[in-house]
Parts: structure tokens; C-alpha cells; sequence
């Protein structure tokens, strides 16, 4: 089975397509570079890591991570499953957030996730099986899909900073429906998730400049 990611060798050609098609896209590699390539491990830590940011800044998530880091020096499902409730809050870990990274270390531990699989699935197969585990929604695993397995066409419409790149980088009204946003998304095909990081970047390099050393929030369903 073959499926469609990308890389560190066809990202800047990936992003220079996308400009060639898109004017806007085109405007931000121009006037920020092109943005980086965020990527994570295919790894029990990154995905705690990503339950961590759901519905919180970037910068409290990531102080959660750390504090788990220095608790058990490797974050894997078997040590984080030692760990009470009142150590898990120590770790600025909210009571639902501790109960979905337990499943989710019980998911694996018991075999029902086998992370060393995901990569050889479809993206459908993917959803489906992440979309069982407590407290993982779409914004969770579009996520996972993204940035740990380099899946290249996913577009994060429960995204917060993404939405309001494409908004604002396409000057739509704030209104305007998610399922516009996601027919307009549409047209960078097969390539949406690098034409995401290149909203991410624009958003993120407009942002710094106006509100320096306020974190990113991500805002979604999950």
C-alpha cells in the first residue's frame, strides 16, 4: 500500500508547488520563508504530548510534558500507569486529561494500539482506530497524522490558528462556515497538511510580532 507523506526531501518542492497554484500561499513563503517542518516521534510520549495540548496553550502543555519527563525519566505506558492521581496532577495534569493518556496507555500495553503499525495503515484506518480511545477526537489524530507520521493531505479544520490563517490570509469574514474553509482547502490537494504549516507560519510570524511571548492556544473539539 502506498500512502502520501512527505518529508524532509520534497518539502521546500512540495511548498514551492503550492505557491505556484496558490497566490496567497505564494505571498507567505515570500514574505516569511518557508515555514518549518514540525515533526515528532511515532512514540507513546508524542501522542500524551499531543492529548497535553488539547484546549491549551502550546506553553503549558509542553510544562506538562516536562514535568512527566522529570517524574519518570521515559514517558512509556508502563511507568506512567505507576503514577497516582495525585502525582499526575503534580504533573499539571487535569483529572480528564490523566484519565485519557491511562487509556491510552492500557490501549497500548494491551495491544489494541500498536503504534509501530500506524505507519503501514490509511489514513481511514488510522481515525478509526485512534477515534476508540478516550478523549481522542479529529483534531488528535489529524494532529498525529501530521506531525508524527508525515501524512501529507490532512487539512485541521478544528484548528483554531489554522482557520484564522486561511481567513485571514484569504480575507474572509470571520463567520465564514467551517465547511467553506474546508471546500477551499480542497484545492491544495494532495498537499494540504504542508499548505497547514505554511498557515501555521503565517499565522505564527504575524502573531509574534503583534503579541511576543504570549503562547499559541489551540482550540478544538477533541
Amino acid at each position: 500500500m502506498i500512502v502520501n507523506i512527505f518529508s524532509h526531501d520534497n518539502f521546500h518542492q512540495i511548498c514551492d508547488e503550492l505557491a505556484a497554484t496558490d497566490a496567497d500561499l505564494r505571498s507567505v513563503i515570500r514574505t516569511y520563508g518557508y515555514p518549518p517542518m514540525w515533526k515528532r516521534s511515532n512514540t507513546f510520549e508524542s501522542l500524551v504530548h499531543i492529548i497535553l495540548e488539547q484546549q491549551v496553550s502550546l506553553a503549558s502543555a509542553l510544562a506538562a510534558l516536562n514535568k512527566l519527563r522529570d517524574r519518570l525519566k521515559e514517558v512509556t505506558p508502563g511507568v506512567l500507569l505507576q503514577l497516582t492521581d495525585e502525582e499526575l496532577k503534580a504533573c499539571y495534569l487535569s483529572r480528564q486529561k490523566s484519565i485519557y493518556v491511562r487509556h491510552l496507555a492500557t490501549s497500548i500495553l494491551h495491544g489494541s494500539i500498536d503504534l509501530d503499525l500506524m505507519p503501514r495503515l490509511p489514513d481511514r484506518e488510522i481515525r478509526i482506530l485512534l477515534n476508540q480511545l478516550k478523549g481522542v477526537g479529529n483534531w488528535t489524530i489529524d494532529v498525529y497524522l501530521m506531525f508524527v507520521l508525515q501524512r501529507a493531505d490532512v487539512f485541521p479544520s478544528g484548528d483554531l490558528a489554522a482557520v484564522n490563517a486561511l481567513k485571514q490570509l484569504k480575507d474572509l469574514p470571520v463567520g465564514t462556515h467551517k465547511e467553506v474553509l474546508e471546500r477551499i482547502a480542497m484545492n491544495w490537494q494532495p498537499y494540504r497538511t504542508v499548505a497547514t504549516m505554511i498557515l501555521w507560519h503565517y499565522y505564527l510570524s504575524r502573531r509574534s510580532s503583534k503579541t511576543a511571548g504570549k503562547p499559541l492556544r489551540n482550540v478544538n473539539p477533541d
